[in-house]
């Protein structure tokens, strides 16, 4: 196991933060309608290497489709900096776009051909697991 790295995330108006430990510095980027909108870059983690540290009672969840996705927000300043994904129901999936100090330059971001979930969710279940 390679040495995991620390960062440190959250919402827009500070109500939401989090730390997320990775091992890899590689992220994914969907192209399903949600994500296109939201403008969300995946990085999946193991719920171990997931720590809420405030703003749980900020949080409120979307879901949609199946329900097995539960995308949660700040219901203060409407930013989803995280969510449990269909994919890894039991991770997390922190959006690189809310961590501290904008590391996305370090990161290996690779696409993901969201749009057709069901044929490509083969590429990214095992590998982000």
């Amino acid at each position: 196991m390679n040495k995991l790295i620390t960062f440190a995330g959250g919402c827009h108006c500070g109500q939401v933060r989090y730390q997320v430990q990775v091992e890899r510095l590689e992220a994914v980027k969907c192209n399903c309608s949600i994500c296109c909108k939201k403008g969300f870059i995946h990085l999946i983690v193991p719920a171990s290497r997931f720590t809420l540290l405030q703003g749980q009672d900020a949080l409120s969840t979307y879901t949609f489709n199946t329900g097995i996705a539960k995308h949660q927000f700040c219901r203060h300043c409407g930013i989803h900096a995280f969510y449990r994904p269909r994919s890894h129901p039991d991770g997390y999936d922190v959006n690189l776009r809310c961590l501290d100090d904008h590391p996305i330059d370090r990161f290996q971001i690779t696409d993901f051909d969201g749009a057709h979930w069901e044929q490509q969710i083969d590429q990214i279940r095992d590998r982000y697991s």
